[in-house]
């Protein structure tokens, strides 16, 4: 009897869109790939590259970075009020070095086997298409939260019923009913905040198209990859479902991943480790964790409404706060709050870390979906002060679907924070209910869990499709 063939290896190129958050969502999902066995080219920009070069020494001879150029002039800020830009310069600069790449990878090169799946960002779907085209099966990967992404599905509703766009000073508290599902307990605040007309030009804000669009796109993949668990966002994924040919819910990734394989980390700022050390210093449950996440920037005002309310609750905090958050430079009054001798400010923080520390006993977030995630696996209860896309819809379920916090909607006033705060360390009804929502989405993370179970489909669905995609002789029947 003939030996059965072996399979042929399977080597996945994962392309994240090129800011933080995005690529720490794809950095989880490339560990758990490799606990499983693939072969992985993750697929930096040139400029993000540069930046975390020392963090990103492969850690698997089945792991290796590479970059293609995003168009843009190294000096160019990249913040979240230049994304148009990005996008522009990815889809013609970039999408053509990337199509070179791809095609330079349909073939071995001794060390690694020719590509045989795409998992791209869903803000990148140019790098989809261009996949397919060359014959590469590829699936997109949303890294925002489920209720999010059906938003954004929902918007073409919402426009019909008059509900979208938002017009300026409209009453922000008002009910939404086009989002199914969401009809008792969302806002007109809660929706992503591109679907609010500019302030100073009533104008739609462009970028609310640029989402649709791209969230229709998924429509059309072979399958969507969420990084969300069944129990958070069950009612969203059912909704999804029937827009999209398959879904997968496999998050939080994070808490998948560490069971998978340890990858470097990469991050676009230099983490401060020394806080680990300043934290251990507290008794449990004694600091406020603040971070507003990689692109939020604030007013000195802003800033200083904050300091005062935190300052005001009289409890430690850690802050990361990056160089360039604050629109004015605030060097007296951050030196003021670290002379306090209760404030510990750093430019960016180890947060996963940070999180998992028993000295913290509450987060100040900005409620990225990421951060959000990390606060949940973690059970510490959480008041968030949301600023743009996905955030002002995670912050309502956080305080009104989920019960693990508070919800401080988009404005930040001192007494808000100073009181928001006190309840989160204090309140023992909310710290129960963050760590039963923990511990139910720790069991979906476990193996035999729904998104442990679901990661292991995908797995499949990706070896089916790169079995597909090779030469059938090579391939385990």
């Amino acid at each position: 009897m003939q030996p059965e063939p072996a399979m042929a290896p399977v080597h996945v190129l994962v392309f994240p869109w090129p800011m933080q958050g995005h690529i720490n969502s794809m950095l989880h999902l490339t560990a758990g790939l490799l606990g499983a066995g693939l072969h992985i080219t993750f697929l930096h920009t040139d400029h993000n590259l540069r930046r975390v070069h020392r963090a990103n020494a492969a850690t698997s001879p089945r792991l290796r970075f590479m970059s293609v150029p995003d168009g843009l002039p190294d000096d160019h800020p990249r913040s979240v009020d230049d994304i148009k830009d990005l996008g522009r310069s990815l889809r013609t600069t970039g999408s053509v070095a990337y199509r070179a790449l791809l095609a330079s990878l349909l073939v071995d090169d001794g060390g690694f086997p020719k590509l045989s799946c795409v998992v791209a960002d869903g803000l990148l779907p140019f790098a989809t298409d261009i996949a397919e085209a060359l014959g590469v099966p590829a699936l997109p990967f949303r890294t925002e939260s489920a209720c999010s992404l059906l938003a954004y599905l929902s918007v073409p509703r919402l426009v019909e019923l008059g509900e979208v766009p938002i017009p300026v000073g409209a009453e922000l508290d008002a009910p939404v009913h086009g989002v199914p599902g969401m009809e008792g307990f969302l806002r007109r605040r809660d929706l992503p905040s591109s679907c609010r007309r500019h302030a100073e030009t009533h104008d739609v804000d462009p970028m609310l198209q640029v989402f649709v669009s791209h969230t229709a796109h998924s429509s059309g993949a072979r399958a969507l990859i969420l990084n969300t668990a069944a129990s958070l966002e069950r009612s969203a994924l059912a909704h999804i479902a029937p827009h999209m040919r398959d879904v997968f819910a496999i998050g939080p990734l994070h808490a998948i991943s560490a069971a998978a394989m340890v990858l470097p980390r990469a991050s676009l700022w230099r983490e401060d480790d020394g806080c680990m050390t300043w934290l251990d210093g507290h008794a449990d449950r004694s600091v406020v964790y603040v971070s507003l996440g990689s692109l939020t920037v604030i007013s000195l005002e802003q800033f200083t409404e904050l300091l005062s309310g935190l300052l005001g609750a009289g409890y430690a905090f850690l802050w990361a706060l990056r160089p360039d958050m604050v629109g004015a430079s605030p060097k007296e009054a951050i030196e003021a709050a670290r002379n306090g001798g209760k404030a510990r400010i750093v430019d960016w923080a180890p947060q996963r870390d940070v999180l998992r520390h028993p000295a913290v006993g509450c987060f100040l977030t900005h409620a990225g979906w990421n951060s959000t995630l990390e606060g949940v696996v973690e059970g510490v209860p959480l008041v968030c002060w949301p600023f743009f896309m996905d955030q002002q819809i995670n912050s309502r379920f956080v305080g009104t679907v989920w019960g693990n916090g508070l919800d401080m909607k988009d404005v930040c006033e001192r007494a808000v924070v100073e009181r928001m705060v006190r309840e989160a360390m204090e309140s023992g009804e909310l710290r129960t209910s963050a760590q039963a929502l923990a511990q139910q989405v720790r069991r979906d993370v476990a193996e035999g869990g729904s998104s442990t179970t679901e990661f292991h489909r995908l797995v499949s669905f990706i070896k089916q499709l790169s079995c597909s995609f090779s030469s059938i002789t090579r391939c385990r029947h």
